[in-house]
């Protein structure tokens, strides 16, 4: 039998679901930074350390391999409910609208996507051995 995310042994990732994130967070990534030069270019470095860096070092376990500082999974949600603000707002203000719209569409298809990912690290991300992983 196949995982769903063979790599990870996620109980909840997809591979659209876990792609779309990345897209995601890709978008957040670049266009945080981007939009932030445009007031200094002194903000550019705090925010990419801040944008990638935060996401990297604080992971819930059974979610990523490498764990570097464990988090409880409403507070992983918080972070990436907060590259998902950053990565909309950004794209309204960088580029023009039909590129922010198709931008929002990613952003909006992942976080469907990642509803039942979602509800797992709210439901305090419980390893699937201490509770079955919840139905997609």
């Amino acid at each position: 039998m196949l995982n769903r995310n063979a790599v990870d042994n996620h109980p909840v990732g997809t591979p659209l679901s876990d792609g779309l994130r990345f897209v995601a967070e890709n978008i957040a990534w670049i266009a945080g930074p981007w939009s932030v030069a445009s007031v200094s270019a002194w903000l550019v470095l705090p925010a990419v350390l801040i944008l990638v860096g935060v996401p990297s070092v604080f992971s819930t376990p059974g979610d990523k391999k490498l764990i570097i500082v464990a988090t409880p999974g409403p507070q992983r949600f918080l972070i990436e409910l907060a590259l998902h603000v950053v990565a909309v707002v950004a794209v309204w203000i960088l580029l023009p609208s039909g590129f922010a719209v198709a931008a929002t569409a990613v952003v909006v298809a992942a976080v469907l996507a990642g509803v039942p990912r979602t509800k797992w690290l709210l439901s305090g991300a419980p390893s699937p051995t201490e509770q079955g992983p919840p139905e997609p």
